[in-house]
């Protein structure tokens, strides 16, 4: 209802990548947080139903987390994930649509950050097909901060957005791959669909404009990789980026 008010585009495309039936692991980069609903309204052109991996906090809320209950989505505490690898690894054996933000929080580079194993494990493990997905214009819906010390932005409400999202080839894991080289395949595989929508003119600032919302490496004024590191949180474990603009 929020998103018809404020006139929002949603365009999608790539959808035939996506298995109309199976188990299927999808892998999208995660530029805002409202990332998971316009991912999942693409998927449902294919008539499926996604589950998502989000943040374990979004069920502190009652009602929030027993809509995510019910929807099937799946909780990720950062300081024991075996749990969410486990029930992740349930709902890809039901067959089901599961899908994950490997970078493990948003980037405020607006570039692909490092990456979390859990998928290409999830997918070495289960040989199911890792769909990688690129979405981009949400940004503009809910802004992130710039420094450490700024308070988070409040919702856009500007109208007439557009967001996009689009689907690439599966790519197949071997049952053995190893997990850092196939991590690394799949950023590129990321950057390369995300900078193919950075790149559309609708996407691109106007001339002149500082645009705090476009990747610093394409002419934005986005916080580069390298600043965008005091801003970002990654796990240990997380492949660092062989992809994307240097630092």
């Amino acid at each position: 209802m929020a998103l018809r008010a404020l006139q929002v585009t949603s365009r999608w495309s790539g959808e035939e990548h996506l298995p109309e039936h199976g188990p299927v692991l999808l892998a999208s980069n995660h530029v805002a947080f409202a990332d998971f609903l316009f991912v999942g309204q693409a998927a449902l052109a294919r008539g499926r139903h996604v589950r998502f991996l989000a943040r374990h906090d979004v069920w502190h809320a009652p009602l929030v987390g027993r809509a995510m209950t019910a929807m099937r989505h799946v909780p990720v505490d950062r300081r024991a994930p075996a749990a969410a690898y486990l029930r992740a690894r349930a709902l890809l054996r039901e067959g089901e649509a599961v899908g994950a933000f490997p970078e493990a929080g948003v980037s405020h580079s607006y570039t692909v950050r490092a990456l979390m194993p859990g998928v290409a494990a999830l997918a070495r493990e289960l040989d199911v097909p890792v769909v990688p997905v690129a979405v981009w214009g949400t940004q503009r819906l809910w802004p992130l901060r710039r420094e450490a010390h700024e308070p988070s932005p409040r919702p856009d409400l500007a109208r007439g957005r557009t967001v996009d999202v689009r689907f690439g080839a599966p790519l197949r894991v071997a049952p053995t791959a190893e997990l850092v080289t196939t991590t690394a395949e799949l950023g590129e595989r990321l950057t390369g669909l995300l900078e193919g929508l950075q790149r559309l003119p609708e996407h691109r600032p106007r001339p002149g404009e500082q645009a705090r919302w476009y990747p610093r490496h394409l002419g934005g004024t986005a916080p580069s990789r390298r600043d965008a590191r005091a801003l970002e949180e990654s796990p240990r474990s997380a492949v660092r980026p062989t992809w994307g603009p240097p630092d």
